[in-house]
């Protein structure tokens, strides 16, 4: 799809999962190292847990496709010969601490002044300017600013990470979708700009919402080992199977959910484990119950309690078929190797067989991260030796930006200079990550038509926090985050007349995004092979659990259901306890990124070769590439990678670490060699500065009970702030563990003009601004999200042309709400 560009990456680990996507997408990749080779070449795991720059399967993971270039960035030579590439490219990626590229003389001014059709690209963890700009920062302060972390873990323990890193892959991910909304934009107008992706606002996106409750009136939920609490009710996700394994259950109540619910306690029943009076207590209402005081919590306790002593009697393979044949949220909980030994993956043949010169093997690895029949995703080789392709490609006859010789007739001009001006876009998704995906094309001038009804609810009308925490359709939070910006037409699509009306506005779309299970779209005749018929260059995208095909493609469930087959659950907690997060539907909050970059790169395509196009993206498919690492640890080393609490395998200390108030922590890491002896001054430790086995990361690796004894017997007795600010003003990694309030009050965020209030027409309305800045078309958030067929009038009449005879029949026929 992308193979018209050229993009020069000159990410580390920060960001080269960037520059992987897009080569995945077939454009092509030149990662610029310095001599020595880029920081991810010293990240572990190791073929055969020897270190060497060849060895790194992080390195692998990322780097697969791309071509490697070795310049030295700080000598003349290099930098001119970085110009000289720069001049031709369509992209570049950058994750440098903020301000050093233009040190350098290789900004974004610089080189766009070179090349003003240059799309240039910086990923950092709080974004180029603001108070936070320029502190120390890992990994693990990204999840910490951004609010998943603090909804992870135990209620007894810590908030816990994912084992396998996180933070600076919600940015990269970011920073590829933002890439191609300014590649769209630049084929249109000619003329490049800056991008500049903070990942934490990417990130934030991870607490479904979450972050706002403080600020609309609404309970902040707290952790609880795989669920949450919200007041007095503990929702449970995670539950034990005969097989010393686990399985997540989607084990909540309410109008999209409580059915669901209600089928699994039937199963319950059926077996034994409940009496009929608790399997058919009123799980829709089920949370208003409780809150009223008319169902006691002792009830769901014991609801919970018969779950368990349920699951326990069964294998996670006995329990995954008996939710497919009962339609109940249920999926085991699996481990690296399950996840390579999938059925599901298999038959899809996800998982690509790629050569690792240094293992002297193939290997399988995680391959492309949507589907498309028509133009299939490049099946990445093996990652390149450092320096492999300096000569051949600074011998290269310098080339063009790839800028269409004529404006594609497909992105008319429409006075307006948002990205995505002119798109038309049919939306027929639900919850979170398609949602999300598409509220970005409306924040960046797509017009969007939502088609739901009463009958078929977006389920995220249910979801909370809820505005003053009084639920309704009307007053949920989290819809307003994921569908400001768009019109809203209530069809019924179950009536022939409704789905003439969804054939009208295929005609009009150029886009058409779904995210039921599969059987849905073919039942209304709305499938890929109907639609294509009606508009050939239509780019269709379909987005769920497990994707089109397999034998789980009518699994249907939510994001957490896909963290559990996907690899995600197993790798966040304890090792002496049960798996412990992450938070939430977590593949809704990874995926939905991957989703957009999909759809963008669709849509460039279509509009250079006037081709449609069909993509098929699983949700658990497209987020293992958070995992990758992982996966290759097993592929390549045999080696099950394990939760492992907050533990770091290249840095010590590094944890979560009490401060003084109830519940309050703050996330510190001695991030190299060079902070150990500023930390030791800040917990006033001479005496650990002095032993000389503690000067390296090797050494201090192995006294990690220690190190974690002697830095929480220091944080716990000042507030969390006040240990942020010490810390960092000795330029050691530290952050507070931010939940609402936090965040709600972030310096950053607020610079970073993240939090939007809209005009409602019956109460407040708050919202998440745009997660990526397009310095010359940045989005607008202009409006909030519709309520329940709020446009369905203008819809037909303005878009559609419908007279009002004919929007009064279906109006009488029962079409319409």
């Amino acid at each position: 799809m992308l193979s018209a560009y050229r993009v020069l990456d000159l990410s580390d680990e920060r960001a080269h999962l960037t520059g992987h996507l897009l080569a995945s997408l077939g454009a092509e990749v030149i990662a610029v190292e310095p001599p020595e080779g880029s920081p991810a070449r010293r990240l572990g795991p190791f073929v055969g847990d020897i270190k060497g720059p060849e060895r790194s399967l992080t390195h692998f993971a990322y780097n697969r496709g791309k071509r490697s270039v070795a310049l030295d960035l700080h000598g003349a030579a290099g930098q001119q010969q970085l110009r000289r590439l720069a001049a031709g490219a369509d992209v570049l990626i950058e994750s440098a601490e903020p301000g050093e590229m233009a040190r350098l003389g290789l900004g974004p001014d610089q080189l766009l002044e070179l090349n003003p059709a240059l799309v240039y690209v910086s990923v950092s963890a709080f974004g180029q300017d603001g108070p936070k700009a320029h502190w120390a920062v890992t990994d693990h302060m990204v999840m910490a600013a951004s609010g998943g972390l603090a909804l992870s873990g135990d209620a007894d323990r810590p908030p816990v990470r994912v084992s396998v890193p996180q933070g600076y892959h919600f940015g990269a991910v970011g920073a590829a979708g933002a890439s191609l909304l300014a590649l769209l934009e630049r084929n249109r107008s000619g003329r490049g700009q800056y991008v500049d992706v903070a990942a934490q606002q990417v990130a934030l996106l991870s607490t479904q919402a979450v972050a706002l409750s403080s600020a609309v009136g609404a309970p902040v939920p707290t952790r609880s080992a795989g669920g949450a609490k919200v007041g007095d009710v503990e929702l449970r996700f995670v539950y034990p199977t005969a097989d010393d394994g686990y399985v997540s259950i989607t084990h909540v109540f309410g109008p999209v959910v409580g059915p669901m619910t209600a089928r699994l306690m039937a199963w319950v029943c059926d077996e034994g484990f409940c009496s009929p009076t608790m399997r058919d207590k009123d799980w829709v209402n089920y949370e208003l119950l409780l809150e009223a005081g008319e169902e006691p919590i002792s009830e769901w306790e014991a609801a919970k309690a018969a779950v368990e002593r349920f699951t326990s009697s069964h294998t996670k393979a006995e329990l995954l078929a008996g939710a497919l044949q009962r339609r109940v949220v249920m999926a085991p909980i699996a481990t690296p190797k399950d996840v390579v030994e999938s059925p599901q993956f298999a038959e899809r043949g996800f998982f690509d067989k790629v050569e690792h010169r240094e293992a002297g093997r193939f290997v399988l690895a995680p391959g492309a991260f949507v589907r498309s029949e028509a133009v299939p995703l490049r099946a990445l080789g093996p990652a390149p030796k450092l320096g492999e392709h300096t000569a051949e490609v600074l011998a290269e006859t310098p080339r063009r930006p790839a800028i269409p010789d004529q404006r594609p007739e497909a992105a008319p001009d429409t006075g307006s200079d948002l990205p995505l001006s002119g798109l038309k876009v049919l939306d027929f998704t639900w919850s979170i990550a398609g949602p999300h995906s598409v509220r970005v094309l409306a924040d960046y001038g797509a017009t969007v038509v939502k088609v739901e009804t009463s009958h078929r609810l977006d389920g995220a009308r249910g979801y909370r926090p809820c505005m003053g925490n009084i639920p309704g359709i009307e007053n949920s939070t989290l819809f307003d985050d994921m569908a400001a910006g768009k019109l809203s037409l209530a069809l019924d699509l179950n009536r022939p007349e409704g789905r003439a009306v969804a054939v009208d506005l295929v005609r009009w779309a150029d886009v058409v995004i779904e995210s039921y299970s599969p059987r849905a779209m073919k039942g209304w005749g709305l499938a890929w092979d109907d639609l294509r018929q009606i508009r050939p260059d239509l780019v269709m995208v379909s987005t769920c659990l497990n994707g089109q095909t397999g034998p789980l493609a009518n699994f249907a469930g939510f994001g957490n259901l896909a963290a559990a087959l996907s690899g995600f659950y197993g790798l966040c907690g304890w090792p002496d306890r049960p798996p412990a997060g992450p938070f939430g539907a977590y593949t809704d909050y990874t995926a939905t990124h991957l989703l957009l970059v999909a759809i963008l790169a669709a849509v460039d395509h279509q509009r250079r070769t006037g081709q449609g196009l069909h993509l098929d993206m699983a949700q658990s498919e497209a987020a293992m590439h958070f995992l990758t690492p992982a996966i290759l640890d097993w592929t390549v080393n045999g080696r099950i990678t394990d939760r492992s609490g907050n533990r770091d395998p290249q840095m010590a200390p590094h944890g979560v670490y009490p401060a003084e108030g109830d519940d309050r922590w703050v996330a510190v890491a001695c991030q190299d060699d060079a902070a150990w002896p500023a930390l030791c001054a800040a917990i006033g430790r001479d005496d650990l500065k002095a032993r000389p086995e503690l000067a390296t990361a090797d050494g201090r690796l192995s006294c990690q009970d220690e190190l974690d004894e002697a830095v929480s017997g220091w944080t716990s007795t000042l507030a969390a702030a006040e240990v942020e600010q010490r810390l960092q003003a000795m330029g050691v990694a530290a952050h507070v563990v931010q939940s609402s309030a936090e965040i709600m009050a972030d310096p950053q965020l607020w610079h970073r003009r993240h939090f939007v209030e809209l005009e409602h027409p019956t109460r407040r309305c708050l919202v998440e601004n745009s997660r990526m800045r397009l310095t010359r078309t940045p989005a607008r958030v202009e409006r909030c999200a519709p309520t329940l067929g709020q446009h369905t009038d203008q819809i037909l009449m303005d878009i559609l042309r419908y007279d009002q005879e004919r929007v009064g029949e279906l109006r009488a026929a029962g079409v319409l709400e």
